[in-house]
């Protein structure tokens, strides 16, 4: 059980079927393996102990990836946008290693006598012939295949250690082998250090589909490759389908070929899913919730159920298009309250999951699952009656007011059905006498104006007025890190002093 073994499967039975197109260049499912085993052999003749990459999406990143693994190295992506100092500390943690450079991030990594660099460019010009080749890779399926720095948003970032049986458990039990066809192609441009990356790797070349990327997001770019591909699939975080969905109303393009997007990786408003549902109602939609230690997707909210909720007068029906909608039938989900007790629909409590997918291990750390195999996400949440999953945001961002606990994501939300507002966060800042006050960060919608009283009343109306901004700013733009996380901590560290 090792992640080469997806690729070699799909070159087996596939071998001239294209599997990356990255610009002008196209790489095939028998040149990815070939160029993965050259690379595997000048891993192992190295004195290493894990791979890095430091680059933006290129062929150079399958390759690095299955040639780790063929290799018997654990694979580490790293953030290509952090400080020189910030990369040399994450490398320090992982020397003795190979790191894989794009050009414009070679002098980003301080020179040391542990780390051996290499141009991504060099790294695609091993030679192609199976004579290369190692001869076998290691099936022990306790083997680390990637690790995954967490994003740090709260803290320093953790290296979260995803092991072949976790990927290999989380692909198979998500796709069927080879189950794209020949005209298939999915538009890809999550940066490589995200796990929805790695997940979209490994599954999409074990469906045999092929791979178009998109290096840097920009929603015309993405819009106009989508077209000139005429790509079948495609992945986002919110903030890529609010942009898109803008760019698609006012270019008015219908995007024919597009049959399934899945979006997630962070809360999106339901006003925009709803907007390009409408804009594109031929297109499958899914909201994939997961997470890094997860190996991606434990819960999707599908096509049938994205139509039914946008079709539907019940607002219990409509809602669901804020959900994440099902668990996987490999996974396990349960809402837990402090003591670990199961709670009922309805009710909050902190998100548990558990299945073989699932690793909930860290490097330079124990293992946070339960004796009996639970990991638990720090994420709030509640199902409701018929067993539809609500992601409530990180049990650390529950504002507490008096005493009381308050969800920014519920108030989030009801900010969000005022027609002049695009886009809204809500945190906690610190009060004399409440213990924390909240307070709303507002986007209007271009070329309208609301007041903070107008804000404040409308949230009244749809929640308790405990639950009400006790303050209200407006903003051009809210922070998101490159993967779409909300940085809540920016804002809290902004509104401190206000």
């Amino acid at each position: 059980m090792n992640v080469i073994t997806l690729l070699d499967m799909a070159r087996n039975c596939f071998p001239d079927r294209p599997a990356i197109t990255s610009g002008s260049r196209h790489f095939t499912y028998e040149d990815i393996f070939n160029l993965s085993g050259a690379a595997a052999q000048q891993i192992r003749n190295s004195e290493i102990e894990n791979v890095s990459l430091v680059d933006i999406s290129s062929p150079a990143l399958p390759i690095a990836l299955f040639a780790s693994a063929w290799a018997g190295k654990p694979f580490a992506p790293l953030n290509y946008r952090l400080s020189s100092s910030d990369l040399t500390g994450l490398l320090d943690r992982i020397s003795p290693a190979l790191v894989i450079c794009g050009q414009n991030y070679l002098n980003q990594i301080r020179p040391s006598s542990k780390l051996h660099q290499i141009s991504s460019e060099h790294w695609l010009s091993p030679p192609r012939s199976e004579a290369d080749h190692p001869q076998d890779w290691n099936s022990d399926p306790e083997e680390t295949a990637i690790l995954l720095f967490t994003s740090g948003t709260t803290g320093g970032p953790k290296a979260a250690i995803l092991r072949h049986r976790n990927l290999f458990s989380y692909v198979t039990g998500s796709v069927e082998f080879m189950s794209a066809g020949p005209q298939e192609a999915i538009l890809t441009a999550v940066p490589p250090y995200h796990i929805a990356a790695m997940a979209n790797l490994l599954s999409s070349i074990y469906a045999g589909r092929r791979i178009v990327q998109l290096p840097n997001f920009d929603a015309d770019t993405w819009i106009d490759l989508v077209i000139k591909e005429k790509v079948t699939h495609a992945m986002l975080v919110p903030t890529m389908l609010t942009r898109i969905a803008d760019r698609l109303e006012a270019r008015r393009e219908t995007l024919p070929t597009l049959t399934s997007v899945s979006y997630g990786g962070g809360k999106t408003s339901r006003p925009v899913v709803e907007k390009i549902l409408n804009l594109l109602p031929h297109t499958n939609f899914v909201n994939a919730y997961g997470l890094t230690e997860t190996s991606s997707t434990v819960s999707i909210l599908g096509p049938k159920e994205h139509r039914e909720a946008i079709a539907s007068d019940n607002p219990v029906e409509r809602s669901r298009l804020g959900s994440a909608g099902l668990p996987l039938p490999t996974v396990e989900v349960s809402i837990r309250d402090r003591q670990g007790r199961e709670v009922c629909p309805g009710q909050s409590g902190e998100i548990w999951v558990r299945g073989d997918q699932v690793s909930g291990e860290y490097k330079e750390r124990e293992s946070q699952l339960t004796s009996d195999g639970w990991f638990k996400t720090n994420d709030g949440g509640h199902f409701d009656t018929a067993g539809y999953l609500y992601i409530e945001g990180r049990l650390d961002d529950v504002i507490i007011r008096g005493g009381e606990n308050i969800s920014p994501g519920e108030i989030e939300d009801a900010i969000l059905t005022h027609s002049k507002v695009v886009d809204a966060a809500v945190v906690g800042i610190a009060h004399r006498d409440w213990g924390e006050q909240i307070a709303a960060v507002v986007v209007l919608r271009q070329g309208t104006e609301a007041s903070q009283d107008e804000i404040i009343e409308h949230v009244r109306s749809k929640l308790r007025s405990l639950k009400s901004p006790d303050k209200v700013l407006f903003r051009d733009e809210l922070p998101y890190n490159p993967t779409g996380k909300l940085l809540r901590n920016v804002l809290r560290e902004e509104l401190a002093g206000s």
